[in-house]
């Protein structure tokens, strides 16, 4: 990093923390000069740089301010889901049913599980599928069914060996998206009726699959600052024959929260010790908002139990369908599998990809995406603190582009979602993230969306809602 970026990344740090809380004056020249040694012209430019990414804000003649007004934080989530006996899902309809309408382009998209593709180097991504497939060897469209096109492969396993993991471009198989990655990798693992650890609140997809599959399903609580339970997985891998878990261990979907790398390292050495495999989801792990990029679960696998899936869907091309899975020991089944069902993605997207992230404009571009995405998160907290009732708890992500909201027991997110939904606005009620349909009180909202007027209005709008039902809950 130069000087100036350095600066501002530990500024950027404060403000997350809460060292640095919204309505904040930022430090002085003179004092930042005194503690890092640096110019005023590094200073200037790294409150420049957190100006940029919507973090702060400058008043004339009075400095630069933290963004958001000056007032405690906003209170985290207490959501703690309630452990049931395994069960079949029929969560299905539910989800068609309200995320149907975050697929109209009049709708403002606060519900979606992507953010606005305005966020994405589509024009230069059209300029190397153009260049790429000028060039691609015939062979190569029958070559590459499956485990996929060997230069996007390698160019994967570069990012791995980035994070210290050693993983073979011959033991990456390209998907359609991480989803197909996902199901492949259950459908390898399981038979009916097997029973299946997903976290809750959960992926609304990884229900689908089980439902689909005709698996039975165990939720496992996620609290909202430490993330998946440890101790009650472990009483449950006891009690019961799990034959596989599927984890989201960073940036967690729907409530933004990340396992530490030390309780990572357990819970891989805890589902080894029993010979139970991990499906990782690993679609958001690159969206981090600190210094680093959290690792996965996968870096602790040391026996191959851990599937690992990611995507590009989430952070560079939705709609070129792109993801892989590592799938470790499991590598011929879930090849197979990819064999009898859909062959393989489409050979000049993957080519495509394969250029872009040979020209290095792929690390850029995720820098730039991370920088709005943090800003926009304060902008949303920013809306939720002046529009929604002050009993509301709100999770604090540090990467990805979701958090999770909790209002008073009684509160009807379902209820809520069809006046939001007549009004143009989507958002994701919280039974869809639970089998037993948990969470009633709570809902998940997308910041990833390319904030405006339209969303600042929509923000007030469901403030307005809710401040309507919640008014017997004395919020």
């Amino acid at each position: 990093m130069k000087r100036y970026e350095a600066l501002a990344e530990l500024l950027a740090a404060d403000i997350r923390n809460g060292t640095l809380p919204p309505g904040t004056r930022l430090p002085s020249v003179r004092k930042l000069r005194a503690q890092h040694q640096v110019s005023p012209a590094t200073i200037f430019a790294a409150y420049h740089r957190l100006e940029d990414r919507g973090l702060v804000r400058a008043h004339e003649r009075s400095g630069y301010f933290v963004r958001g007004q000056a007032s405690a934080p906003l209170a985290e989530p207490q959501t703690h889901a309630t452990t049931l006996p395994p069960a079949e899902v029929d969560i299905s309809q539910l989800v068609f049913s309200i995320l149907g309408a975050a697929q109209d382009r009049a709708v403002v998209p606060l519900g979606s599980a992507f953010p606005s593709p305005r966020h994405f180097p589509l024009p230069r991504l059209a300029k190397s599928l153009a260049s790429s497939a000028r060039f691609i060897d015939p062979w190569e469209t029958v070559a590459s069914l499956p485990p996929g096109h060997l230069p996007l492969r390698q160019q994967i396993a570069l990012r791995y060996l980035g994070l210290g993991i050693a993983q073979p471009a011959d033991q990456i198989i390209i998907t359609n998206g991480a989803l197909e990655a996902l199901n492949l990798a259950l459908a390898a693992l399981t038979q009916p009726g097997d029973l299946v650890a997903i976290e809750s609140p959960g992926f609304y997809a990884a229900l689908q699959a089980i439902e689909r599959l005709k698996l039975k399903a165990i939720e496992i609580p996620v609290c909202p600052k430490e993330g998946l339970d440890l101790d009650v997985l472990a009483e449950l891998l006891a009690a019961h024959p799990i034959k596989a878990c599927w984890l989201m261990t960073s940036f967690q979907n729907p409530m933004g929260v990340s396992l530490s790398d030390e309780k990572k390292q357990r819970l891989v050495q805890m589902l080894s010790a029993r010979q139970i495999p991990l499906i990782e989801d690993d679609v958001y792990g690159e969206l981090y908002f600190g210094q680093r990029q959290p690792l996965p679960a996968k870096a602790f696998d040391r026996a191959g139990w851990v599937l690992h899936c990611g995507s590009f869907s989430k952070c560079l091309a939705p709609g070129y369908r792109i993801g892989w899975i590592a799938p470790g020991r499991f590598a011929r089944q879930v090849e197979q599998l990819k064999l009898m069902t859909t062959l393989s993605a489409s050979v000049p997207a993957q080519a495509a990809l394969a250029d872009y992230l040979q020209t290095g404009a792929y690390d850029k571009h995720l820098r730039k995406l991370r920088h709005v995405l943090e800003g926009q998160l304060a902008l949303m907290n920013d809306a939720i603190r002046r529009y929604f009732p002050p009993a509301v708890r709100v999770s604090r992500p540090q990467g990805g582009y979701f958090v999770w909201l909790e209002f008073p027991a009684g509160f009807d997110t379902l209820q809520l979602h069809r006046q939001a939904a007549a009004h143009g606005i989507s958002i994701a009620p919280g039974p869809i993230f639970s089998a037993s349909r948990q969470f009633q009180h709570c809902m998940r909202l997308n910041f990833g969306g390319q904030w405006g007027a339209e969303f600042e209005q929509a923000m007030q709008t469901l403030g307005r809602l809710i401040r309507e039902q919640a008014t017997s809950f004395s919020c």
